[in-house]
């Protein structure tokens, strides 16, 4: 019998070629523990909302006047709503071509995409033109369009940092690209060594591989670094020696819990640094409103800028773009009070102010709480999360834990994450789904638990992490000191 178009074995290779960890065996398995009854900490994506986070009351406001027009007329709107969220639902109202019911132009509302211009203006010092934005379905659609722009088959290469984000080795596989890896140095802070750019280069090129791109998320996912200006400068000089497009992944710009290194966009190192290569280094920076303080995973709004690329393609990526008709609205309206929030002397301002700081405070707290945590435990060392909203602690695992987990037929450090999940509910990323080097192993975890819970569960965390290494340690040869004895 013949096999049919959607039978396994005719699928596209490069469907079944995609590894997507954050939602893998990992997430799988708690997932069905759930349905048994056991309760789960669900740390393995960054979603603020599921895990408590409340929603900021303006944006909501103004969204639920859009979503439900009708309420704008009722005379008693007023004893509800502020007066800024009715005046501002009005304004995205009436930049819509018939309500949120209606497609919108394929790259975004115009009016909302100016919003978008003026805060990069803003925040970089420099003018951004509405017409090189498009609005997107979160900043997963935009780096997955771009992506399928840049790659052209199985010898194109994009320059990826390991430990990654598994969206850009996921949609490289699907697009039928290359990735080619950069390590970050755990030691160094994650910090990223221009050196390791050039030899990953060289690497790929003596395989054939034309390198066309190369990513940085800045904040780091997983790694929570914050990258500072004279990185930058050197990534970006880097690029325009090798002649590549840099994508600069942005979204936890708002996720900072130092004062070192605060965020500096790629773009604004790029125009500081003047011509030639302010005006010939092709950038996509991207940005969305699931991440911050915002937390609107659901939303699907964010965006794409970019910087000296050439027209023909924008009107290429604006063909494809079409294909798909229209991001949704409510997103785009999500990511238009994202980056033109309450102002001073605006009714809601005070508000929007103490909700927003409450939640980036209480994130910093549990990041400091979560490293402590870590770093209180037998064989586990962990960087201070900067920024972002992850943890991502080196597991030291004794031979004899990754002998058992070479019999089990697991990769060691997916052993000990379902082993963790089976004792304690909490439920990881094993590091192997990001990357990491030979023989290093980790784990991800997000720091959005609730403040209150945090304490209970890294004090569950250690107990189990301690048990495991009582087991699988062996301490024939380690040289302990008895009680009395001096060294």
């Amino acid at each position: 019998m013949s096999h049919k178009g959607l039978d396994y074995e005719t699928l596209n290779e490069n469907v079944k070629k995609v590894q997507y960890a954050v939602r893998g065996e990992l997430y799988l398995r708690a997932s069905e523990l759930q349905k048994e009854g056991k309760k789960i900490i669900f740390t393995n994506v960054g979603n603020p909302h599921a895990l408590g986070q409340k929603p900021l009351t303006f944006p909501r406001q103004v969204v639920a006047l859009c979503q439900a027009p009708f309420l704008l007329d009722d005379p008693n709107v007023g004893l509800v709503f502020p007066a800024d969220a009715i005046a501002r639902a009005k304004h995205y109202l009436s930049l819509t071509s018939g309500g949120l019911g209606a497609y919108s132009d394929s790259r975004g509302l115009p009016g909302i995409r100016k919003e978008v211009a003026e805060f990069i203006g803003r925040r970089d010092g420099y003018p951004s033109d509405p017409e090189l934005i498009f609005l997107t379905d979160g900043a997963s659609k935009g780096v997955m369009q771009i992506l399928n722009t840049i790659i052209r088959g199985e010898r194109d290469g994009i320059l990826v940092p390991v430990p990654q984000y598994p969206l850009y080795s996921a949609a490289i596989s699907l697009f039928g690209g290359s990735l080619v890896p950069y390590y970050l140095e755990e030691t160094a802070n994650w910090g990223l060594d221009v050196n390791n750019l050039h030899s990953s280069v060289a690497a790929a090129r003596s395989k054939g591989i034309t390198v066309r791109a190369m990513v940085i998320i800045n904040p780091g996912n997983p790694t929570g670094q914050c990258l500072s200006e004279a990185n930058l400068k050197e990534i970006l000089h880097f690029c325009y020696q090798e002649n590549l497009v840099l994508l600069g992944d942005e979204v936890y710009q708002q996720n900072i819990y130092q004062d070192e290194r605060p965020f500096i966009s790629a773009r604004k190192v790029l125009m500081d640094m003047g011509p030639p290569i302010s005006k010939e280094l092709q950038l996509v920076s991207f940005h969305t409103v699931s991440k911050g303080y915002w937390g609107e995973c659901g939303q699907r709004g964010g965006y794409f800028e970019m910087t000296n690329i050439p027209p023909q393609t924008v009107d290429e990526i604006y063909k494809v773009a079409s294909i798909s008709l229209s991001p949704n609205v409510p997103g785009q309206i999500f990511l238009g009070v994202m980056v033109n929030p309450p102002t001073p002397g605006d009714i809601s301002y005070l508000q929007f102010m103490r909700e927003s700081k409450g939640i980036l405070e209480s994130l910093k707290r549990r990041a400091q709480i979560m490293t402590d945590g870590f770093n209180s435990c037998r064989n586990v060392v962990c960087n201070f999360t900067e920024g972002a909203m992850y943890s991502f602690p080196q597991i030291r695992l004794p031979p004899k834990a990754i002998e058992a987990a070479k019999k089990a037929g697991k990769v060691a450090d997916v052993f000990y994450c379902l082993k963790l999940l089976e004792a304690t509910g909490i439920s990881t990323v094993p590091g192997s789904g990001f990357g990491q080097k030979e023989g290093v192993f980790h784990l991800r975890t997000t720091i959005l638990p609730a403040e209150e819970d945090m304490p209970a569960i890294m004090e569950s965390f250690k107990k189990f992490n301690d048990e495991f290494m009582e087991q699988y340690e062996d301490h024939r040869g380690y040289s302990r000191i008895r009680e009395g004895e001096t060294s």
